[in-house]
Order: C-alpha cells, then sequence, then structure tokens
C-alpha cells in the first residue's frame, strides 16, 4: 500500500516552528533583535587565511552542545548546531511525530560543508601523529550525513535528504519541504540550512578573488567582496494552518558560469517570476526584498539590475549579510527567517554599509535605517549560487 495521499499542487503550507542561530544571537528572539538593531557585533571576529590575511568572519558567539551517548558516533560542528537549532523547536516536532507517525516525517536539510571541519582537524591530527584520530568517521563530512543525523535525532522515518547548491541550499530545500507536502509522501517537514565555518571555504572563496579583509559593503561603489559567516535556520512545515506561510517559491538553474552569474539576470529573473506566480500575485504586492547582496562585483551588479526591473526603484529591500556574513548552505532559510521576522514585526530587516551608491549599478532602495517601516502580506527573500542557480521565496502572514 503506497504511503503517499495526494494534497494537491496549491495546498498551502505553513511554517509551525523554528530555531535558529548565527552572529546575531543563538535562538529566535535574540536574532530578531539584534536583526533589526543593526548590531553587527558577531562580524568583529576575525580569522587568519592561509595566505596571511586578516578577514572578518560572522562566527557564533556561544558555545554548541555536545554530543552524547548514541549521538556521539555523529560528531562534527555541523551536527552540534543542528542539535542546536533542533532543540528550540523539539517540542513542536514530537507533537507532529506523535500525530503524524515517525514514518510521515520527513528532513530536508540545506549545507555546503557538512562536516568537513571535522576532516580538517582530523587531517591535521594525522599529519603531527601519523594515524586518524581513533573517534574519526569519514561519512561526518558527506552531505547525506547532516539530514541523516537531523532524522536520527527526531526519530523521523519519512524522506530524507540532504540539498547542496551552494548559496542556495536552504532555500531548496524549504522549496522541497513543500513539494513533499504538496505530493502527499508526508505529513510535516523539518526544513532548512546549517553551515558551519571551515578553513576549506574560507580560503576557497579568497582564491577566487571573493573574500573582503572589511565588512562586506553590498551595492555599495566601495564594495570588495564577502564576509563568511556560520549559522542554521529550521523549520517545522505542515499544511496545518499557523500565523506564517510559504506563499510561493521559483527556482532555476542558468548554467551561466561555475562561479559568476549571469550578467543579464536571465535566471534570477526566472526564479523571481516563477516565485510570484507560484504565490499568485504580482511584484506591486510584494513589500519587501531580501536581496542575495554578497557584496562582489559581479553578484551585486547582475542583482540590481534585476531586482530594479521587476520591482523598480522604490521597493524597500536589504542585503542583510552585513549582520551574519554569508552563511552559504545556510543563508537561504536564514534569510527566510530574517523575512518572517520582518512580517512579524513590520519591520524592515537594515543594512550595514557606507552609503556609497555604485553610479553604475541601477537604482535601489536600500533600507540602512533602524525602525523602518515595512507594511504588508508579502515579502520575498532571493538567493543566487554557484552554477546559476537561483531560488526565490515569498512568506506571507
Amino acid at each position: 500500500m503506497s504511503g503517499r495521499r495526494d494534497n494537491g499542487e496549491k495546498a498551502a503550507i505553513y511554517f509551525n516552528a523554528a530555531g535558529i542561530a548565527n552572529a546575531l544571537g543563538a535562538d529566535w528572539d535574540n536574532v530578531s533583535r539584534n536583526l533589526f538593531a543593526a548590531s553587527a557585533e558577531g562580524l568583529s571576529q576575525r580569522t587568519t587565511l592561509d595566505d596571511g590575511r586578516s578577514v572578518p568572519v560572522g562566527a557564533l558567539g556561544f558555545s554548541l552542545p555536545e554530543l552524547r551517548g548514541p549521538l556521539v558516533q555523529w560528531e562534527s560542528r555541523n551536527n552540534r548546531l543542528v542539535l542546536h537549532c533542533l532543540g528550540q523547536i523539539e517540542t513542536e516536532i514530537a507533537l507532529a511525530r506523535e500525530k503524524y507517525g515517525p514514518s510521515r516525517l520527513a528532513v530536508v536539510i540545506g549545507t555546503s560543508t557538512s562536516g568537513i571541519r571535522r576532516s580538517e582537524d582530523a587531517l591535521s591530527y594525522r599529519e603531527e601523529t601519523g594515524r586518524w584520530p581513533d573517534d574519526y568517521r569519514f561519512a561526518r563530512q558527506e552531505l547525506g550525513d547532516t539530514a541523516a543525523f537531523a532524522a536520527a535525532v527526531i526519530g523521523a522515518e519519512g524522506p530524507s535528504f540532504s540539498v547542496s547548491t551552494a548559496c542556495t541550499s536552504g532555500a531548496k530545500a524549504l522549496a522541497s519541504a513543500a513539494r513533499l507536502l504538496r505530493s502527499g509522501l508526508c505529513d510535516a517537514v523539518v526544513a532548512g540550512g546549517v553551515d558551519t565555518l571551515c578553513r576549506l571555504t574560507l580560503n576557497g572563496f579568497s582564491v577566487l578573488d571573493s573574500v573582503s579583509d572589511e565588512r562586506c559593503n553590498a551595492f555599495s561603489v566601495n564594495r570588495k567582496g564577502i564576509n563568511l559567516g556560520e549559522g542554521g535556520a529550521l523549520f517545522l512545515l505542515t499544511r496545518e494552518e499557523a500565523a506564517l506561510r510559504l506563499a510561493g517559491y521559483g527556482e532555476s538553474v542558468d548554467a551561466h558560469h561555475m562561479s559568476a552569474p549571469d550578467p543579464k539576470g536571465g535566471g534570477a529573473r526566472l526564479a523571481i517570476t516563477r516565485a510570484l506566480e507560484s504565490a499568485g500575485i504580482t511584484s506591486s504586492d510584494i513589500s519587501y526584498v531580501n536581496l542575495h547582496g554578497t557584496a562582489t562585483r559581479l553578484n551585486d551588479a547582475m542583482e540590481a539590475l534585476v531586482t530594479n526591473e521587476i520591482f523598480g526603484p522604490d521597493a524597500p529591500c536589504s542585503s542583510t549579510k552585513t549582520l551574519t556574513g554569508h552563511l552559504l548552505g545556510a543563508a537561504g532559510s536564514t534569510e527566510a527567517a530574517f523575512v518572517a521576522m520582518a512580517l512579524e514585526s513590520g519591520l524592515a530587516p537594515p543594512q550595514i554599509w557606507d552609503g556609497e551608491n555604485d553610479p553604475a549599478l541601477p537604482k535601489l532602495r536600500l533600507v540602512d535605517e533602524v525602525g523602518t517601516p515595512a507594511g504588508g502580506a508579502f515579502m520575498m527573500s532571493c538567493s543566487y549560487a554557484f552554477g546559476g542557480n537561483n531560488t526565490a521565496l515569498i512568506l506571507a502572514r
């Protein structure tokens, strides 16, 4: 007998609970408070790259829980962060598992790093001692490990998989969750993204000349590149009515280049258009746009072009990466959470930058003042990744 229950392509998808952590704080309330206060203390930490440069990073400012008992076999910093986020919504997850059954509870986690940092530490140990640590498990760096760990923690026996599409991973995990629910394959999904800082990604982005040694400065004429960060945002999604819903999503892949976006923004434009069509609204219904805003020359140019074209020069928008750093696989779900906070508070998240517009870019209304109102029922978060992978999410109250 099939476990599939067809619920239709237009079934409403709701956010029933959320756990979050990043440089802004260790939980929803602290992150929200610091987000709207434009507190960027988390980006005051610095790390040294292999080339000797000291760069800002959005590191966590608190200790993560230890893995105990049978969970010890899953040891990695990434999984500790997963456990921390899950701990914030464990009651809601337990109720969903009891109501629907473990086989109807699914997990979709976006990640780019998984347990790579654990492997880096193990390799350093091997170089010093000539052997691997006794507790090292190679599987911890596999991309699917993150979702498998989360499923083990919450007792989920439904579909479980990781999404790894670089900077859109967390956003695509939420879109995947919506598809699972609408397909009838499950009744509840824990979905989002988690990524932690590791030397491989820091130095890899540096080799691409993408990392700034100053605070990132999105859409400024003086922008010099990204700051990297770590964090996670996990949601419990169901078809049970709640205050916040995933109103629409759009995805595209333009495959323009391995790392550079299509300068004409074809894929980004398509993702946004599909999201609007999915939600059954027009661009004028969107009251705030959370921009991908990496502060790289090419991404900001492409995004300014598309955002101005679709939403016009006066739509409130901002890049929140100036507060958290770029969270890679967790960026999409984290910035969806920021949109949820904006809908909840009626305020637009402010962007920290020098206020020096790039005259080569189409005009954008960048929100840079604390307390800027953002009314309306619909808001959007946009994510653009390597390989021309694009995702746009629309949230509504």
